[in-house]
């Protein structure tokens, strides 16, 4: 009886975030205790991240900053989780982590608290992303994508048909209506990254 009634309020927990339509009734924490609305982002173009500050995918830092340098003006935004659920990768304050980014890749998007992308104390912004845009596969062409592809299929054959999160460096692709369109693992090359973004901003 007890299991029972234990599933029944994990379900009814769960309905309110797989029920939306969109990102913006979701708020997530910035500096200071801060909360922000995601609605205040309505009508951009989100390139959601979970990110780390030392990872090997760290770098992509700088080709993030790159994209919100360039599209910005057409309605861009990246915003930036650091999470420490990966080979505890990103340690450290938020302030610390700000100043890593600045002081490394002039990184100026919108950087938030850390959070838990897995796990029963994941960000539900982030259950509600990964039950829009399940895992796209590790590219296997290059060395770290075959690596990890590996590692995981140790742990789990089945990996690729669970949603969660693998590793630091995924993105989601937001549209101007808060529709999750698409999902690039750490491995994606930032070009098909870039491509996504013009095209969900309409640019030839």
């Amino acid at each position: 009886m007890k299991k029972l009634i234990l599933a029944l309020i994990c379900v009814l927990l769960a309905v309110p975030t797989m029920a939306q339509k969109n990102i913006y009734n979701f708020k997530v924490k910035a500096a200071n205790e801060r909360m922000v609305k995601l609605k205040d982002y309505k009508g951009k173009v989100l390139l959601i991240v979970n990110t780390a500050t030392q990872c090997g995918f760290t770098p992509q830092y700088e080709a993030l900053q790159k994209l919100y340098d360039t599209y910005k003006a057409q309605g861009l935004v990246v915003l930036d989780f650091p999470c420490n659920q990966f080979g505890g990768q990103a340690p450290g304050s938020l302030s610390e982590i700000k100043a890593f980014c600045t002081g490394n890749y002039g990184v100026t998007f919108p950087q938030f608290d850390k959070i838990e992308v897995n796990g029963k104390n994941e960000q539900p912004l982030y259950s509600y992303l990964k039950a829009q845009q399940g895992f796209k596969g590790f590219d296997t062409n290059s060395q770290i994508g075959k690596y990890l592809d590996e590692k995981f299929s140790k742990q789990d054959p089945n990996y690729a048909k669970d949603p969660s999160i693998k590793w630091n460096f995924t993105k989601f692709l937001i549209d101007r209506e808060g529709h999750v369109v698409d999902r690039f693992e750490p491995t994606a090359d930032m070009k098909d990254v870039e491509a996504g973004i013009r095209a969900v901003l309409k640019l030839k």
